[in-house]
């Protein structure tokens, strides 16, 4: 007679064995019709898994985390049936769920077609209305490669034949389709309502770009109609938003294919907005303590060695440089540049904590294929900074970076954070002793700062516990941006030492931390972000001044010089176009304010102001419109003029 402890701490018995589906059911018939699986003590399982002894259970549905992936998975296999239904030929691989939704690769002789998607949505709609039920079955890992094998799927055999021979192989079925899976899945087809194929993309087989390119099938699913379609929608302001479009519409920076991919060239106007942040992160950290170092971009290959970046990173290392017999590379990371500037001299515990900064720029071997616009390139410049403290320090320090990521990133209009503590991982170095109170430090200063956080259990890097925060966007993206990392294997790598209180000599506690990622990346990010609306502060141009007749050609010219004397960055269009062809086009471009000059103005000494918005703001005179610009640079982000259409 099983006893079910539920989540609530009330229990239910039960005569004999029962299903997780029939616990539901007992519970109420709306839950058993939302049920997808269970969780049985720290296990996820079907609805048809027996429970016969004592156990805890909750039923996960679809607004349960698990129970989302759960649908985007048993979503991907519906994909992978009407794949196989409609084309017999294509061989199914691998199809797991990722952020928003999954993917499905596929072997087949011909590139799928806008067409094909459309024909595969329809049909994984009608095997979802059919309701099929969604069952489990065991096979040993050799009959599961001759079951593969003999209806043709190499690629799954050849998946199994990488598993070791003596364990299980769990193969899902819905009407005449099996598939290879861990599960669990939902109990029928019929869970599966609400989902959207989106585009078609080459991949290799196993991500091995020495294999063969398959074919990848996106995809999103969601709980319900209007999940989707809100989800839908964010896909359509992201494609308005793309960084890449906006990037080249605004001049702002390009990437040129005739000097590599990954590189990007920063034109005037983005060159502009780039200073702008270059200049107040200087600012920010030499108020915060920090001093400014400036290291070189290439050193001997043996540093790498020392670091250890070439045991744990050297794909992402160009390959090294010849000089004098030898051997440079560039720099894929900052952190031992600053470890060499710290042991040019011998420290004393007085001069702990050590704050350095630097705007360093960095290369990465990325893949081709990997490359995004500004997201992901192979030359990019990171906030990089190190911190250098003894043990007691390691709070204080923490939470005085926290302070000023979350300043920092509120000024560039951002208001929404996740945080995420990420503890030790079953690979490390450094003692168990020195983990705990690494990560009950960052702990202290996430709870002192009153801070909701995460926890990521392992997520830790090799070399220490670190904090991770991610920015939500104007349209609820979440990016990853600001790290802040303990870092116990450089200082041990490198013999760093300080000398103690009492004459011993101890090592530091490194600590490596970014508050905006990299300055292309965070800069793709604030295009996406405003739209490339961006607030008065950081906009290229902050105003136009437009003339409408010649008349007014000499007082726009003495307007513009006077604002540009005051620190403003201001343009004059004296074209002998119509105004509103003007006013049009530096809308589009878009400039925050516009001011027009027409005879009345320049009688008046005024001008007539407008936002990119299309508001009529009235008259103003230079001294107003410089008060005004004054005023909304000086709020930077944090109260952003409206971006919207």
């Amino acid at each position: 007679m099983p006893v079910i402890t539920l989540p609530d701490g009330s229990q239910r018995n039960f005569e004999a064995a029962v299903t997780v589906a029939e616990v539901a059911a007992d519970i109420g018939p709306g839950l058993a019709k939302a049920a997808l699986a269970g969780r049985v003590g720290d296990r996820l399982v079907d609805t048809h898994f027996v429970i016969d002894r004592d156990e805890t259970l909750a039923i996960v549905t679809a607004r349960d985390e698990a129970g989302l992936e759960i649908l985007r998975h048993s979503t991907a296999h519906l994909l992978a049936q009407a794949v196989k239904e409609l084309f017999p030929t294509a061989q199914v691989t691998i199809g797991p769920v990722i952020e928003d939704g999954f993917f499905y690769d596929f072997a087949f002789e011909r590139t799928f077609t806008p067409e094909d998607l459309e024909a595969i949505e329809a049909r994984m709609q009608k095997i979802a209305a059919a309701n099929l039920t969604v069952s489990r079955e065991v096979m040993s890992r050799d009959a599961a490669v001759e079951y593969f094998r003999s209806i043709g799927e190499e690629y799954k055999a050849e998946i199994i034949e990488s598993i070791p021979a003596d364990q299980e192989i769990g193969v899902y079925g819905q009407g005449e389709w099996r598939d290879l899976c861990r599960g669990p899945h939902v109990p029928s087809t019929g869970h599966l309502k609400s989902f959207k194929l989106t585009k078609v993309a080459g991949a290799y087989w196993r991500g091995d770009s020495s294999n063969e390119m398959l074919q990848r099938i996106y995809g999103t699913a969601w709980p319900d109609k209007k999940s989707l379609k809100a989800y839908l929608h964010r896909l359509e302001e992201a494609e308005k938003r793309d960084h890449r479009r906006i990037g080249q519409e605004l001049d702002l920076f390009s990437v040129q294919e005739g000097a590599g991919g990954g590189l990007v060239f920063w034109h005037p106007r983005g060159a502009r907005i780039r200073r702008v942040i270059e200049d107040y992160w200087r600012d920010r950290h030499v108020d915060g303590g920090y001093e400014l170092l400036y290291t070189p971009h290439i050193a001997l290959e043996t540093l790498w060695h020392t670091s250890g970046h070439t045991d744990f990173y050297r794909e992402s290392m160009y390959a090294p440089m010849v000089e004098d017999e030898q051997l440079y590379q560039l720099k894929p990371m900052n952190c031992p540049f600053h470890v060499l500037v710290y042991q040019d001299r011998l420290r004393s515990y007085r001069e702990l904590p050590i704050r350095w900064a630097e705007l360093g720029t960095v290369y990465r071997h990325e893949m081709s294929g990997a490359l995004h616009g500004l997201m992901r390139v192979r030359g990019f410049t990171q906030d990089d900074a190190h911190v250098f403290c003894r043990e007691e320090q390691i709070a204080d320090e923490v939470r005085g970076v926290l302070d000023l990521t979350l300043s920092m990133l509120r000024d560039f209009g951002f208001e929404n954070f996740e945080i995420n503590l990420s503890t030790k991982p079953e690979k490390s170095v450094g003692s168990d002793e020195i983990w705990d109170k690494a990560t009950a430090a960052l702990r202290i200063a996430l709870d002192a700062k009153g801070l909701d956080y995460v926890m990521d259990e392992g997520g830790g890097a090799f070399y220490g516990p670190k904090i991770d925060v991610k920015i939500e966007d104007a349209i609820g993206r979440k990016w990853q941006c600001s790290t802040i990392q303990l870092d116990f294997n450089l200082p041990e790598r490198f013999g760093m030492e300080y000398v103690a209180e009492d004459g011993e000599r101890r090592r530091p506690i490194m600590i490596h931390r970014a508050l905006l990622g990299s300055l292309e990346r965070f800069f793709g990010v604030l295009i996406e972000h405003f739209a490339g609306r961006f607030p008065p502060w950081l906009a290229p141009v902050q105003a136009v001044v437009l003339n409408i007749t010649d008349r007014q050609a000499d007082y726009c010219a003495e307007l513009s010089e006077s604002l540009k004397n005051q620190g403003f960055r201001v343009e004059t269009d004296l074209r002998n176009e119509k105004i509103g062809f003007k006013i049009r086009e530096h809308t589009l471009q878009r400039v925050p304010y516009l001011l027009v000059v027409g005879d009345r103005e320049m009688e008046a000494g005024t001008v007539a102001v407008r936002s990119r918005n299309g508001e009529d703001l009235g008259a103003m005179t230079p001294e107003g419109v410089a008060q005004r610009l004054s005023e909304e640079i000086a709020r930077r982000g944090r109260t952003a003029m409206v971006t919207e259409d």
